[in-house]
């Protein structure tokens, strides 16, 4: 069978049109190219094209073709700009026999503004705090923001069982849930529970401190909360948690605490956020309110340990293994033995050294090593610590709440740091503060020079505080 060839001319012959390769734009050579992040913003608006691309998207996870708000949209009388009026509600009625006309929650939507989906009201806010005492001290200038940016806003706060006990000096709290957010593996009735608390409340808006994975984000989601705003994984543990939440941060770290004073310094940023006619919202500093019932309590607390109201010193900061101790999670090195802090008492003359316990078991060394009449009081509670600091003429404490807690309340204060990026990192414009820093050169905090230490106690020998 005879064989069939083709000849194929030769490429002189082809057109000069076809030898040349096509000339194709490169913004239209890949379609999946236009889909990486950041996504590439288009507009039909002319002159606000530039706009919309440096305009930060809600979420890119959730619409990669969201331009962001339309600046050009006018929203008349009925949406008016700044920030959100009190709630309104009805009167009560004493006539009424079944008690005052109060409506359950989620059953008046009517008596809402209608402004409240369009300007983004916040009529109720849960703020899910991760870690101890420390951590959720630190969140009061973030809730107190919310309140000042927020008229009428409730704010609730779920956090661990530690955590849970900061907000008996925060007042704009309405309320706290013990439910740790930590654990890895909760007890399935447990977390049912909490999803169906909180989903019960209708939130407007959950904030969340815990690094989300998927697991915590859709824990989030499952409370229907119009706007979900949370801390996510700095790695690969993210992926999919921005599909579930409104609005996500990335931490430096995977430790938060890291970031000492300022570490939720990402999340304060977008709550004070400029939005409309409302300016960007200032960050209050940190505040701590004290009831006149929690001030008797310690009050005849330290009296009965022989201390008087203005004439003493709280020592707080000593070695123990109990929970109490009140550290931070960025600075595990922060605890003193009573042999260093009985020695450093020694140099305070004109007032009383006053040591802070947090378990009972270490009344004993602090008597034995220190002196028997030593003034000692067992306080467990950031409250009552609180309280006690009030009292005083000042503090002397490692990078515990006390520190926090004294600046607080305005009380002279000598912090003493592991190293001197940790004390600028937790006492941020110490001089302002009234703050003494002292660091260790070494990098441990049971190297710190005890001289420099007591030559900064003069300054409650020489001028006590007399509250």
């Amino acid at each position: 069978m005879a064989a069939t060839y083709y000849l194929l001319p030769s490429p002189k012959t082809f057109s000069p049109l076809l030898r040349n390769p096509l000339s194709i734009p490169s913004g239209h050579v890949s379609l999946l190219g236009s889909l990486d992040y950041p996504f590439h913003c288009s507009s039909r608006r002319g002159n606000s094209v530039e706009a919309n691309c440096n305009a930060k998207k809600k979420n890119p996870w959730l619409d990669p073709f969201d331009d962001g708000e339309d600046p050009e949209m006018e929203y008349g009388s009925l949406f008016a700009d700044g920030k959100q009026e009190e709630d309104p509600r009805p009167p009560d009625d004493p006539d009424n026999p079944y008690g005052f006309l109060k409506f359950p929650s989620g059953y008046a939507v009517e008596i809402a503004s209608l402004a409240l989906k369009v300007r983004g009201d916040v009529r109720r806010c849960c703020c899910v705090i991760s870690g101890g005492v420390y951590e959720n001290l630190l969140f009061f200038p973030a809730i107190q923001l919310i309140k000042d940016r927020y008229p009428g806003v409730q704010i609730d706060v779920v956090a661990s069982e530690r955590g849970k006990q900061t907000y008996e000096l925060n007042k704009n709290v309405r309320w706290a849930n013990a439910y740790d957010p930590d654990d890895e593996f909760p007890e399935p009735a447990e977390y049912t529970d909490m999803v169906g608390v909180l989903k019960n409340r209708y939130y407007d808006m959950v904030l969340s401190t815990k690094l989300a994975g998927l697991g915590h984000a859709a824990f989030l989601f499952m409370t229907t909360a119009r706007d979900r705003v949370s801390y996510i994984y700095p790695n690969v543990n993210a992926a999919g948690a921005g599909l579930l939440l409104s609005d996500t941060f990335v931490p430096d770290s995977l430790n938060l605490s890291d970031g000492g004073y300022n570490m939720y310094h990402q999340m304060v940023d977008w709550l004070g956020r400029p939005f409309r006619e409302v300016p960007r919202q200032p960050v209050p500093p940190l505040r701590v309110s004290i009831s006149r019932k929690l001030k008797e309590v310690v009050e005849a607390k330290y009296e009965k340990a022989g201390a008087k109201k203005g004439k003493y010193v709280v020592i707080h900061g000593i070695k123990s293994d109990s929970k109490a101790s009140m550290q931070s999670r960025g600075d595990p090195d922060s605890l003193l033995p009573i042999e260093v802090w009985a020695e450093i008492a020694d140099a305070i003359r004109d007032v009383t050294p006053l040591f802070v316990i947090p378990h009972e078991k270490e009344r004993e060394n602090v008597e034995e090593i220190f002196s028997e009449d030593a003034s000692v009081v067992f306080i467990t509670t950031p409250g009552q610590l609180a309280a006690l600091i009030n009292d005083s003429a000042g503090v002397i404490a490692t990078n515990t709440a006390a520190v926090q807690l004294a600046n607080a309340r305005q009380k002279p204060c000598i912090a003493l740091f592991c190293s001197e990026e940790k004390g600028n990192k937790f006492v941020p414009q110490a001089k302002e503060k009234k703050c003494i820093i002292i660091s260790s050169k070494t990098g441990k905090l049971i190297d710190i020079d005890v001289e420099a230490v007591k030559n900064a106690v003069q300054t409650f020998n020489l001028s006590p505080a007399l509250v």
